[in-house]
């Protein structure tokens, strides 16, 4: 397992939310290719949810993820630090703030207690900043499934959602140790999901590997749901296992919730292909990039 595979998943996580910010939100993929055409580089975004972003910021997706790399300090996940963290990242954040981050919000300041607050969104958002956990965890599956299951309690407290993370910190894992993406999918769902709630979805998702991938993330949905998101992400994977920019292009111009899905994809794809698979212009023009390499230098 080599670094540079295991810095492919994190870059590759935060370059699909960048990606995805001009489109995030615009559900009518005709609006998506009168306004840019093929997405293949940063934009600023289209719809006021993001209002003072500029082309190369994340999505408040990919914002919390930073927070969460931030927060591994040189060392392993701990939760409340990452949840004081987030809390005060919030505490005088810009961007938008999705019902999942209010309500988990509220209920911190009532006092339910930073890791007792979460929501009971069923947004695949909140697994999907799991990326930022493997530089940490990359060569230890029982503590990257626990961590990446941690974190996204803190602000999902659902099922699926959890159960999402789990299943993608397996992958990621699986794919960081030589398994093709997909057979290490189907392996995952068969060994440790068959009886889930998202067995369905992950099977959904492998069985559309050869579909048009507007056309079967339309037939998903394209909302923030793992409902939607989950069988999208896997798809993406399969689709286009061997084409990591292929697949997040195709991703943004799939319309709706493109980030949660998208970062998914990119931190397995990174992972199977490394940094060299990653345009250098999507790597340069993150704005916080330095920062993001900083922090996996010294993890």
């Amino acid at each position: 397992m080599s670094e540079n595979r295991i810095k492919a998943a994190v870059i590759g996580a935060f370059v699909a939310d960048a990606l995805s910010l001009g489109a995030h939100w615009v559900y009518n993929t005709g609006v998506i290719d009168k306004k840019f055409g093929r997405v293949e580089r940063y934009y600023d975004p289209l719809t006021s949810y993001h209002k003072g972003k500029k082309a190369g910021d994340f999505t408040h997706y990919g914002d919390q993820t930073l927070v969460l790399l931030e927060s591994m300090n040189g060392g392993g996940f701990d939760a409340h630090r990452f949840a004081d963290r987030w809390r005060t990242f919030f505490a005088d954040y810009g961007g938008y703030f999705d019902q999942a981050t209010k309500s988990t919000l509220a209920n911190m300041d009532a006092g339910n207690g930073l890791t007792d607050s979460a929501s009971d969104s069923d947004d695949l958002a909140g697994a999907s900043r799991l990326a930022a956990l493997v530089p940490a965890y990359h060569d230890n599956l029982e503590q990257l499934v626990s961590a990446a299951r941690a974190q996204t309690r803190i602000t999902h407290n659902n099922d699926r959602v959890l159960l999402s993370a789990d299943f993608f910190a397996r992958s990621v894992f699986a794919v960081l140790g030589g398994q093709p993406p997909q057979a290490a999918m189907q392996a995952i769902l068969d060994a440790h999901f068959s009886d889930s709630s998202i067995a369905p979805l992950i099977a959904m998702g492998l069985k559309s590997r050869s579909r048009n991938t507007r056309e079967a993330i339309a037939e998903f949905g394209q909302m923030c749901s793992v409902e939607a998101g989950l069988p999208g992400a896997v798809h993406l994977i399969c689709r286009h296992a061997d084409d990591f920019e292929t697949a997040l292009v195709e991703n943004v111009m799939a319309g709706g919730d493109s980030s949660a899905r998208g970062m998914m994809a990119g931190m397995v794809l990174g992972a199977a292909h490394g940094m060299e698979a990653i345009p250098a212009a999507w790597q340069t023009g993150m704005t916080a990039s330095r920062r993001i390499n900083a922090l996996l230098d010294h993890l």
